[in-house]
């Protein structure tokens, strides 16, 4: 029998790629970190009943989050936990039968969500995502610029038309080609989220950066990696589904091979991307000392590059840790871990 595909295949990439090499650091008030969002799920409706029956409850979201700011400000690490969860819970909704299958569908729900977020309040009587992204937008609104604010709106926007792509393959029943894949993936994988890095640390990159190829570069790699290794750890629910948006799916059925085989070869693509990862972060570097910025400037860029080369290594000890894509019985070791607070 070869190797299962799921989170415990990642594993292995520590050792092959440098930048995957150093386990990331969690945050010493994680599992209050934990109580608050959890509380805040179940308060707002996204969560319900016991949380270790569904895979948004058995997510941990604030995990992924204290490993991906260990020294950030705790009440914008809390705001990010929040989106993430919001995040994969408007991902449980697009994957509603209802909805899975239409891109119509599809952008009824995102129409729902941006007609809020104008009003500035949700409609009577709507669903708890609606609720809390407007929540989320003023909290975090308020901390940002005009031009971040826009910015982030037009990811979400990208988002929404990755998700009505994926859409349309569900219903034709269209295999994405290797080639294709990694850009209707990351239109896909929240964009936005990305954003937030900045609200988190509390600062704004300059614009003359942000449209660097070397930066989009750097951020597109980033995403890959996470998106992989998100693929290979989802690979057993999306395998029953039918799912064909999971780029061991794509290989395995491009190439004629079995799970295990293009799992391992999504393992090497994943393992190269870091390399290239690492090398455009410290190629980053040289960039921002040749751009004159302000010395704030230059601080800003060189954290949010921080945080994406930690990225790829935070996410793997997130999937191995969270209870996403396992059955309930994870979150029972979560909770043995509980001599770690």
């Amino acid at each position: 029998m070869g190797p299962v595909v799921d989170a415990s295949l990642l594993l292995s990439l520590t050792d092959r790629a440098a930048s995957l090499a150093a386990p990331s650091v969690m945050r010493a008030d994680a599992w209050k970190l934990g109580e608050r969002v959890g509380a805040w799920a179940r308060g707002r409706g996204l969560v319900l009943g016991d949380p270790d029956t569904s895979p948004l409850g058995r997510a941990r979201c604030e995990r992924l989050a204290a490993r991906l700011f260990p020294a950030a400000e705790p009440a914008r690490v809390d705001l990010f936990a929040r989106w993430l969860t919001w995040t994969f819970a408007l991902d449980d909704t697009l994957d509603e039968t209802s909805v899975a299958g239409s891109a119509t569908n599809v952008h009824a729900v995102f129409e729902d969500l941006t007609r809020a977020l104008r009003r500035g309040h949700a409609s009577p009587g709507a669903r708890p995502l609606e609720t809390t992204v407007v929540e989320l937008w003023q909290a975090t609104g308020r901390l940002m610029s005009r031009e971040w604010r826009r910015r982030f709106l037009a990811h979400l926007d990208e988002h929404r038309a990755g998700c009505a792509d994926q859409a349309v393959h569900r219903r034709t029943r269209r295999l994405p080609a290797p080639g294709e894949y990694a850009a209707l993936r990351r239109r896909g994988a929240a964009p936005y989220l990305y954003d937030l890095i900045e609200a988190v640390l509390g600062v704004e990159l300059p614009e003359r950066l942000l449209g660097l190829p070397a930066f989009q570069d750097l951020l597109q790699g980033t995403a890959d990696v996470l998106n992989w290794s998100n693929d290979v750890a989802s690979y057993g629910r999306e395998s029953v589904l039918g799912d064909a948006h999971n780029l061991v799916i794509v290989l395995s059925a491009t190439y004629g091979v079995d799970a295990a085989r293009a799992g391992g070869r999504v393992a090497d693509l994943i393992a190269a991307r870091s390399d290239g990862v690492l090398a455009g972060a410290r190629a980053m570097v040289g960039v921002i000392d040749k751009l004159r910025l302000t010395p704030a400037e230059c601080a800003a860029a060189r954290q949010v590059v921080r945080v994406l080369l930690g990225a790829p290594r935070a996410h793997i000890d997130w999937l191995a840790e969270s209870g996403r894509y396992t059955s309930g019985s994870n979150g029972h070791r979560l909770d043995a871990l509980a001599s770690l607070r």
